[in-house]
């Protein structure tokens, strides 16, 4: 809920941002001065963070993948352990319901 709140506040500074600067123009230069272009101040900041967004998200796939997989690994686990411990409840029940079957309360052989 956090993260949602802090991203909607970064969203709402950056469409302030935004509709503030419209009419500031900035001169681009590229490598080696080769180019020069003039654009609104806009435009190269949401560009900047759009290329932000994918690298981050790019960089980010693979771990959630893998956290995906070792989720399902772990919750397949969980489960057959549960069905484990049901089925040795059972078998524990149907000891105790039999008499002379529990550990304990079985008289020694005669001799």
């Amino acid at each position: 809920m956090i993260r949602l709140i802090l991203v909607g506040v970064l969203l709402l500074l950056s469409l302030t941002f935004f509709l503030q600067n419209q009419e500031q123009e900035v001169t681009l230069r590229y490598f080696f001065g080769l180019r020069e272009a003039t654009t609104e101040l806009w435009r190269p900041v949401l560009s900047a963070f759009a290329v932000g967004l994918l690298v981050s998200s790019i960089l980010l796939f693979p771990a959630w993948v893998r956290g995906r997989i070792e989720l399902k690994r772990k919750t397949k686990a969980l489960q057959e352990a549960e069905a484990d411990l049901e089925r040795l409840r059972k078998n524990m029940e149907t000891l105790s319901r039999s008499p002379g079957s529990i550990v304990g309360l079985e008289e020694p052989p005669d001799e």
